[in-house]
């Protein structure tokens, strides 16, 4: 991914990219066919290179052993695999059995165990996340592991490193989480020698000038919630989340501010020239400041303050995701931008009005009225706003829903006055969906020219088919 990102094309040029189809997402202009299996093969004799280790089975049996023939052979493939997926064959089972957001019913990752390695745990340290999260983490000796050189790995919390029995100067075995992410799964115990200590993160962080546990990045009191795991920091202002807040405001999920990145983020804050999220939108007026900076470019301040300019305008749900409230992510973020509109709203909503929400629950309703009381939060908001940042999305009917908003549309056959994106960019505008497949959830079969296999099974279900001016007729309710 990082190769096809690449600015400058010669440097991906270099690189030997390769790729193998392994679905086919959309086709116009003749009918294609009906089962997964079939498709591989048109999509071969097309010219595309597909897979030559793919297989159709019939029983639960057969994709057991396909697997662990596999488990035997993976270190000879040419390429990196960490399992197996395994799909339903026939196109209209696949239809019928949809998703839950991004995961399929109709297919299912089948994973081989990590490649794993031993080292020695040096010692165990504290990260301070945006949520005030104190976060163990292993210091290692470095160890390869599956072509990776190790030498951090995650340990979630105290109590899973309690579970576990891991102790500093363990030898302990260490594996890449779906060939990605390193964790300890253990310690050897039997090669101990007495001389391993056990962790406690109180005592990891333990202020002896004041005689109780502290942050270790501010020094602030700690405390650890009641049903909890985590141990959090009191001080909303504590450096360390302030940083790694400013980090995720400025995300490509959230406002997506290039340019600002941990470096920048860390000179920023040193240099006192912002002290929260809001504060990057009055960098404008502190430009000599930024090009006085060391190791800082001209060019590089520009482009920064023209990030931050463009990003003001940002969809509301970018917003809510980047103001970093626990338990909500992209997705929640969505759907409380559809539900309320706007900030303002969002922020006066009651309990009982969050919890009719979709999928919100309990604990993100609390989750959410907490960070809303808090004076800080308020304040952040109010510049904000005043910085021109948008907190609204427009097209709002009386109720602040979208008019779309729960309204599934498929799109089949070629669409002569408007691009397939550009029609499906307008449903979400006005908060509906755009999926690639009829299924019984689907509202309306958008029917252009010479549709596909899609119409047939519209017709099958009941869906509702409606033509290309129908369609354009729904979306000047955006006008």
């Amino acid at each position: 991914a990082g190769s096809v990102r690449q600015l400058d094309s010669r440097i991906t040029a270099q690189r030997p990219l390769d790729i193998y189809i392994y679905m086919l997402g959309y086709a116009e202009g003749q009918a294609t066919p009906t089962t997964h299996w079939e498709t591989l093969a048109y999509l071969r004799s097309l010219g595309f290179k597909v897979n030559p280790n793919n297989q159709r089975v019939n029983t639960i049996e057969q994709v057991a052993e396909y697997y662990q023939s596999w488990l035997e052979k993976r270190e000879g493939l040419p390429y990196e695999a960490d399992g197996i997926v395994v799909k339903v064959n026939a196109l209209a089972l696949e239809a019928q059995l949809g998703d839950i957001g991004r995961e399929p019913r109709w297919a299912v990752a089948y994973k081989f165990p990590a490649i794993q390695g031993t080292t020695r745990l040096v010692d165990i340290d504290i990260n301070v996340g945006r949520t005030g999260t104190l976060n163990p983490f292993a210091i290692l000796e470095p160890v390869t592991v599956g072509g990776v050189t190790i030498k951090h790995a995650a340990l979630h919390n105290e109590d899973d490193i309690r579970r576990k029995d891991i102790r500093i100067g363990d030898t302990v075995i260490v594996q890449r989480a779906g060939d990605v992410i390193p964790e300890i799964v253990g310690p050897i115990k039997s090669q101990r020698t007495g001389e391993e200590k056990e962790f406690s993160l109180p005592d990891k962080v333990f202020d002896k000038s004041k005689h109780r546990p502290a942050c270790p990045s501010c020094g602030a009191e700690i405390f650890k919630p009641q049903g909890e795991v985590m141990y959090y920091c009191s001080n909303a202002a504590c450096p360390a989340q302030i940083q790694e807040r400013l980090g995720h405001f400025a995300s490509r999920g959230a406002m997506d501010i290039r340019g600002i990145g941990k470096a920048m983020t860390a000179i920023l804050l040193k240099e006192g020239l912002v002290k929260d999220m809001a504060d990057l939108y009055y960098l404008k007026d502190k430009q000599e400041l930024l090009l006085k900076l060391d190791r800082i470019a001209d060019k590089s301040v520009s482009n920064m303050l023209n990030a931050i300019d463009k990003s003001q305008d940002r969809p509301l749900a970018r917003v809510i995701f980047a103001l970093g409230i626990r338990h909500v992510g992209e997705e929640t973020a969505a759907i409380l931008a559809r539900h309320f509109g706007s900030l303002d709203k969002l922020a006066a909503a009651a309990q009982e009005e969050l919890l009719k929400t979709s999928t919100i629950g309990p604990k993100i309703a609390e989750s959410i009225m907490n960070f809303f009381k808090e004076e800080a939060n308020r304040h952040i908001i109010d510049k904000l706003q005043q910085a021109g940042v948008r907190l609204a999305d427009d097209n709002l009917n009386i109720k602040g829903k979208l008019p779309l908003d729960g309204q599934e549309f498929v799109i089949t056959g070629r669409l002569d006055s408007l691009t397939r994106q550009a029609a499906e960019a307008g449903i979400k505008a006005l908060g509906g969906t755009a999926k690639s497949d009829v299924t019984r959830k689907t509202t309306y079969l958008v029917v252009g020219a010479e549709p596909g296999s899609k119409l047939a099974r519209a017709q099958s279900l009941g869906i509702k088919q409606i033509s290309e001016e129908e369609l354009l007729n729904i979306l000047r309710q955006g006008d």
